[in-house]
């Protein structure tokens, strides 16, 4: 009977008209209680109560960042999130309520996008790393998008600064998340993810060493300009294994072993980029021996790539 009342919960938590309201809003991306207060001009009192009713049967999935809560769908694979797909997939396009509502969500995304492009310029090179660098931006999209398959199911991006990673490979992904330690980068992809057709891509603030995600549930995991920043690489090379599934691959874009101070001083990297021995030692016994792409450029950047064995290696 467990199922049968999971399905009774969540079609009487939906069955009320904010509350598919509120359903047919995130299926657009994701939003905070500030929000949808917003969006549907009503008290934060109120709405809690409804979020909480969604969440409690799990048609919501939240996601808390400092202060703040975000709400998104669950996945689809789960039947909570079957369900609320389901339902949503009957809703009128032409309802009148949900259009107003999709206009105020639309003017709501506009100005989250206005402060995160405000806080981009206020920061300028310190969101980009690859253009305060000179580095071959496009070269480096080029050989990664021609390294993974057209068809990828789950992505992670691990420190997904901008959520750049998840609009490049929306088209190819069922699902894709971004984590991030940075509340401001956080911005700057939610703004960048809320443009309409990457609904499915979502970010949320996490630590790299300790992800906030099940084990083997995604096919592809990648980090990008992330592990030059971190304390202990090996550590968070193992947290990315661990998340991936078996028979996924692991993807890892970051700068060649180079003896440029000045970028170390600038920009406070931890490591001077990486050797292909210190990759594959670093891996060793957790996926198989890292294959290497190299894309010159005032600093060279390698593009690692390794798979999770179906058996686990000895």
């Amino acid at each position: 009977m467990g199922r049968m009342d999971d399905l009774l919960n969540g079609l009487r938590a939906c069955a009320e008209p904010t509350r598919l309201r509120i359903l047919a809003l995130v299926a657009r991306g994701m939003f905070c209680v500030m929000e949808f207060t917003e969006i549907l001009g009503q008290s934060q009192p109120r709405l809690s109560r409804h979020l909480r009713l969604l969440g409690e049967a799990g048609l919501l999935e939240r996601t808390r960042e400092g202060a703040n809560v975000w709400f998104s769908l669950p996945d689809s694979d789960t039947l909570p999130g079957s369900l609320a797909r389901a339902i949503l997939a009957r809703l009128p396009e032409d309802d009148p309520i949900l259009a107003a509502d999709r206009r105020q969500a639309a003017r709501v995304l506009a100005e989250r996008a206005r402060v995160a492009t405000e806080s981009f310029q206020k920061r300028g090179a310190e969101w980009d790393e690859m253009s305060a660098l000179e580095l071959p931006t496009a070269k480096v999209e080029a050989a990664l998008l021609a390294l993974l398959p057209e068809s990828m199911g789950r992505l992670l991006d691990i420190g997904t600064g901008t959520g750049r990673l998840l609009e490049l490979f929306s088209p190819r992904i069922t699902a894709g998340i971004g984590v991030d330690a940075s509340r401001s980068m956080l911005a700057l992809a939610r703004a960048r993810l809320s443009r309409p057709g990457l609904d499915h891509c979502l970010v949320r603030l996490a630590d790299m060493y300790r992800l906030p995600l099940p084990d083997a549930g995604f096919d592809h995991v990648v980090l990008q300009m992330v592990l030059h920043y971190a304390e202990d690489p090996e550590a968070a090379l193992r947290e990315a294994v661990r998340v991936l599934k078996p028979g996924g691959t692991l993807v890892i874009i970051d700068l060649a072993s180079h003896n440029n101070a000045d970028a170390m001083t600038r920009l406070a990297h931890r490591w001077p980029g990486f050797g292909d021995d210190q990759i594959a030692t670093m891996l060793a016994g957790s996926v198989s021996t890292p294959k290497a792409t190299n894309i010159p450029g005032p600093l060279d950047v390698r593009l690692w790539s390794a798979t999770r064995p179906l058996k686990e290696l000895a």
